[in-house]
């Protein structure tokens, strides 16, 4: 009985985040990326790749940001989406630190805010039709699962998000 418990909860582990899929390199370029320091690897898909990415708001309900962002982050709100993104996302991203999914830092930097709630949010539909989410589909090889957040809890991360430098 015992074993038959630990057997299904380390798969349950294994496919938490991943959904099952195969994370295996196909070519030299993956296998450089894999063969990195955790620590120094950052997303490869960079504004340069997507010249439109400042113009991508995603695919989602999330059109404006409401209330507009101000020039700092929200305090407060950056405290809650901090605890929400250790309780929901903490498995699969880290702040500073690729893992299953990309590093956080700096994402505000080259992703709109429009388009980071709308892939909180929407992550399914989001890998289907928006270019960017497609492309890190493929890098990452692994799908990001909704966890049914509401659109204040997605903004709530979104402020916690631009407080990770």
């Amino acid at each position: 009985m015992k074993k038959h418990f630990l057997t299904l909860s380390l798969m349950a582990i294994l496919t938490a985040c991943g959904g099952g899929t195969n994370n295996t390199p196909t070519d030299n370029a993956s296998q450089a990326a894999t063969n990195t320091p955790p620590a120094t690897q950052e997303a490869t898909i960079k504004p340069a790749e997507y010249p439109n990415w400042e113009t991508n708001k995603g695919i989602g309900s999330v059109k404006t940001i409401t209330p507009p962002l101000s020039d700092s982050p929200d305090a407060a709100m950056a405290a809650k989406g901090e605890e929400t993104f250790k309780q929901y996302c903490m498995s699969c991203h880290q702040p500073k630190r690729r893992m299953i999914g990309p590093a956080m830092a700096g994402l505000t930097e080259y992703r709109t805010p429009e388009w980071l709630m709308n892939m909180i949010l929407n992550p399914e539909q989001m890998i289907k039709e928006d270019p960017i989410a497609k492309a890190e589909f493929e890098e990452y090889g692994s799908i990001m699962l909704n966890q049914r957040l509401s659109e204040q809890q997605a903004r709530e991360i979104l402020e916690y998000l631009r407080t990770i430098k």
